[in-house]
């Protein structure tokens, strides 16, 4: 999942930035209402995560906007106000579902989780990519090829992960920078070309079918060559 993080608390972002990022999520995150309401209403996200008071603009205006937007992404809101009337207030703006602070981010998962499965039927039973006789399992979090487990390390992971979402599709270096490594700029390294000649290496070596392919010019794909 591309899941947005709109918290002025520091700690409270990194926190959960960090166990998403571990669970294998794609993670941006504003620190203010104004820069939140920016990237909600311009970029494309699975599920957002809003805390109620916010400076600039309170999360409450916020969810209000994107739903006035015509905008449906899920949105859960963090929050200490945990009075009924509060977590009435904040459903009937048009959150999802509303999480009282403290918490424990097993349980914000877990409903980050819920939400994703409501919004999206196919996300109910996916529990494994394949593409040939190539299987990634996402629930173990593992690769395989021809029964032979490959070694992944997590960036590699979300790497093949994406390509193998977007199968038989061209996908850019912009692309994999935003939804691989969150950046939203080129970073003028040639970090992606070290890591498609890593997984390369280990999902296409010994193997007769090369599945990951470089379209000069524009990209990477991964298919299988027929």
């Amino acid at each position: 999942m591309r899941i947005l993080v709109i918290e002025d608390d520091a700690e409270v972002a990194a926190y959960i930035e960090k166990g998403l990022d571990e669970s294998g999520h794609s993670v941006d995150t504003a620190s203010d209402g104004k820069q939140g309401l920016l990237l909600a209403s311009s970029e494309d996200y699975d599920t957002m995560v809003i805390d109620r008071m916010l400076p600039g603009l309170d999360g409450l205006t916020i969810v209000k906007s994107v739903r006035g937007a015509g905008i449906n992404t899920p949105i859960l809101i963090l929050s200490a106000l945990g009075e009924v009337d509060d977590r009435v207030d904040g459903l009937k703006a048009g959150a999802d579902d509303y999480l009282n602070k403290p918490f424990a981010f097993s349980e914000l998962y877990a409903r980050l989780e819920a939400l994703q499965r409501r919004s999206s039927p196919a996300f109910k039973t996916e529990t494994a990519l394949n593409v040939a006789d190539l299987e990634l399992d996402l629930l173990s979090r593992t690769a395989s090829r021809a029964g032979q487990n490959i070694d992944l390390q997590p960036r590699e992971f979300r790497l093949l992960e994406y390509l193998m979402r977007h199968a038989g599709q061209v996908v850019t270096r912009t692309m994999l920078l935003e939804h691989v490594w969150d950046y939203h700029f080129d970073p003028q390294t040639n970090v992606i070309d070290v890591h498609i000649s890593r997984l390369r290496s280990k999902i296409d070596k010994g193997h007769g079918t090369p599945l990951l392919q470089t379209v000069r010019g524009a990209g990477y794909m991964i298919n299988e060559i027929r």
